[in-house]
């Protein structure tokens, strides 16, 4: 990138000279007429007038340019070329959530499900430089997304995840040991998993504490989320007849276990009983973990004065030969 400037522009001001001695010029032309006295000036005026009664005003042209230049040479014009270096130390991050049936419970608006992939897209799209990753589990556990900077494909995975995906149940240890099998081997700098679950460890094959233990070891941090209200929800029931119908049940949730998975890996643990509160829990993780962006800039300065200063002397030079050459006055 490149710019121009002037180290000293406070000289500019003195350009403010140049349409006052013009001013002072024109009216002035009279003084510069020579004078003969004759009884009859007729004679005069039929003759025509020489080319350098009106060449005669270039010394003022060179003159008052020199000027100019002379005062723009002063006030120091500089150009200047920039570069910037930017470096990312981006944030991968994998966003294990709980697709299971009882992520239909109706305590956050639609249900959980869909606060909870409303709020993970808007997480999503606040996080350009990062490399994100997808996995659900409920009894069983899959991963949607590998890490990946297509935020675009991603948030079309997110939008078409349901429940009934995968068999019914809820394996956080699965779920958790899957997603640490994901960030393993990679070379960011900060490696983070956001596990969403509204229920307790029933199912699967590796125990929550254990999967917490692998991630410790890898150097991942765990922020965990445990989804629904306090006491009982409305769950869908599928009734004999095929409708559905909306029952009080109680919410169980493992929090000293999403606590203990937390703790274990550095991370933190979070209640989020209602949308606005799962907003707030995902904005701050935002806050928590922000990629770095060092930029360097290198600039050069290079002094463009020498053109102006030149070209000054040089009509300087050029007004001083016409005035004693072809333009030269006599005075008695």
């Amino acid at each position: 990138m490149s710019s121009f400037e002037f180290a000293s522009p406070y000289f500019l001001y003195g350009l403010i000279i140049i349409p006052l001695l013009i001013v002072w010029y024109i009216f002035n032309q009279n003084k510069q007429q020579a004078y003969l006295k004759f009884p009859d000036t007729g004679f005069f005026n039929k003759l025509p007038k020489s080319w350098k009664v009106y060449a005669r005003h270039i010394i003022f042209v060179l003159e008052v340019s020199a000027l100019a230049l002379m005062i723009i040479a002063l006030a120091r014009p500089q150009s200047s070329s920039s570069n910037k270096t930017t470096n990312i130390e981006g944030i991968d991050i994998v966003m294990t959530m709980d697709i299971s049936s009882s992520m239909l419970a109706c305590d956050l608006k639609p249900d959980r499900l869909e606060a909870a992939k409303a709020v993970g897209s808007d997480f999503i799209n606040g996080r350009p430089n990062d490399r994100i990753g997808l996995v659900v589990f409920s009894s069983e556990t899959f991963t949607q997304v590998p890490l990946t900077t297509d935020h675009g494909m991603l948030l079309n995975m997110i939008k078409d995840m349901q429940c009934g995906m995968l068999e019914d149940g809820t394996a956080i240890g699965d779920g958790l040991a899957s997603s640490v099998g994901r960030l393993k081997d990679s070379p960011a700098v900060s490696k983070v998993i956001i596990l969403l679950t509204d229920g307790d460890n029933n199912a699967g094959s590796v125990d929550p504490s254990t999967a917490a233990e692998m991630a410790k070891l890898y150097g991942i941090r765990v922020y965990t989320i445990g989804v629904g209200t306090r006491g009982t929800a409305p769950y869908p029931v599928q009734t004999p007849f095929g409708t559905t119908q909306y029952q009080q049940l109680p919410v169980n949730i493992n929090e000293p276990l999403l606590q203990e998975i937390a703790n274990t890996t550095g991370g933190m643990y979070y209640r989020a009983t209602s949308n606005e509160k799962l907003q707030e829990i995902y904005d701050e993780i935002d806050t928590l973990e922000r990629s770095k962006i060092e930029v360097n800039e290198f600039k050069r300065l290079y002094e463009e004065f020498y053109p102006f200063a030149i070209w000054a002397l040089i009509l300087l030079m050029i007004s001083f030969i016409l005035r004693n050459t072809l333009f030269k006055t006599f005075t008695e």
